[in-house]
C-alpha cells in the first residue's frame, strides 16, 4: 500500500504579517495510521522540499503525542525536508491521496491545476481520497467528466464558519470552507467546534478539523482494505459513513 500525503507551500497568512502552512497533527496523526499499517508513505508539495509548517500548530497546547513522535522521527522529518514536487507525482502510483489542512491550503492547493488533476485523477480510477479541516475547500475546483462539481450532492465536512470565527480569520482567508461547499452543491453537515467528525461517501472521506484527522485516516484505511486485510478498491461504493 503506498499513500500520497500532499501539503501547502504557502506560509503568509494574508496580510496580516504572520505566518501560516500545514497543521503539523493533521501530518502527524494520519502518517502514524498510514505507516503503522505497514503503508509506504510519500509526503508531496506545491514546490517540493521543506513545506511550511503553521507555528501555531507547534505551540504546546496544540502538541499531541503523535506530533512528539513526529519530530523525532529522523524518518519522517527527512521526508519533510524533501517533499516532492506535486507536479512530478502521479496518481497511477499510489493507492490513495491525503491531504491535511492548515490554512495554507486554501491560497496554493485550491487554485493548483496540478492538484486539482491529482483530485479528479484519483476519484476517476477508483482510489479513494481523504480531505481534513481546511484541506476540503481544496476541492473547490475538481469536478465531475461532466464538468458538474465534484462534492454537489455529496455528504462532506470540513472547517466550519464557527471554528474559522473563533481563531479570527472569517476576514483574512480567501474564502470560507463551509460556505464554499455549501455554495457547490455539497451535502454538508458537522458537528460541536474541534470535535471529531468524519465522513465516507463512495471514495471521498472528509473531516472537519484537526482532532478528525485520525478518524479519517481510519476511514481511509477501510476503503483500502477488505475483511481479509487484502488492499481493495471501491468504484462502486456509494455508502456515507460517519465517525465522531
Amino acid at each position: 500500500m503506498k499513500v500520497l500525503i500532499v501539503l501547502t507551500s504557502h506560509d503568509e497568512l494574508g496580510a496580516t504579517g504572520r505566518r501560516t502552512g500545514f497543521w503539523l497533527e493533521e501530518l502527524a496523526a494520519p502518517y502514524y495510521r498510514f505507516k503503522d499499517a505497514g503503508a509506504e508513505v510519500v509526503l508531496a508539495s506545491p514546490k517540493g522540499g521543506r513545506p511550511p509548517l503553521d507555528p501555531k500548530s507547534n505551540e504546546p497546547g496544540f502538541r499531541t503525542d503523535e506530533t512528539h513522535r513526529f519530530e523525532a522521527d529522523p524518518e519522517a522529518m527527512a521526508a519533510l525536508a524533501h517533499t516532492a514536487r506535486l507536479d512530478s507525482v502521479s496518481a497511477d502510483d499510489f493507492d490513495t491521496v491525503f491531504y491535511p489542512g492548515g490554512h495554507g491550503p486554501l491560497w496554493d492547493l485550491a487554485e493548483d491545476p496540478a492538484s486539482v488533476r491529482l483530485i479528479e485523477t484519483t476519484l476517476r480510477a477508483g482510489k479513494p481520497l481523504a480531505l481534513v479541516c481546511h484541506a476540503p475547500g481544496v476541492l473547490r475546483h475538481a469536478t465531475e467528466p461532466d464538468g458538474t462539481p465534484l462534492v454537489r450532492g455529496r455528504k462532506v465536512t470540513g472547517f466550519t464558519n464557527e471554528e474559522e470565527a473563533a481563531v479570527g480569520l472569517t476576514d483574512v482567508v480567501p474564502f470560507l470552507v463551509e460556505d464554499e461547499l455549501r455554495r457547490l452543491g455539497a451535502d454538508y453537515s458537522k458537528t460541536e467546534p474541534w470535535q471529531p467528525y468524519a465522513l465516507t461517501d463512495g471514495l471521498l472521506v472528509t473531516g472537519q478539523s484537526p482532532a478528525s484527522s485520525g478518524p479519517a485516516a481510519e476511514a481511509l484505511l477501510a476503503l483500502l482494505t477488505d475483511a481479509d486485510g487484502a488492499l481493495a478498491q471501491h468504484p462502486d461504493d456509494k455508502g456515507v459513513r460517519e465517525a465522531g
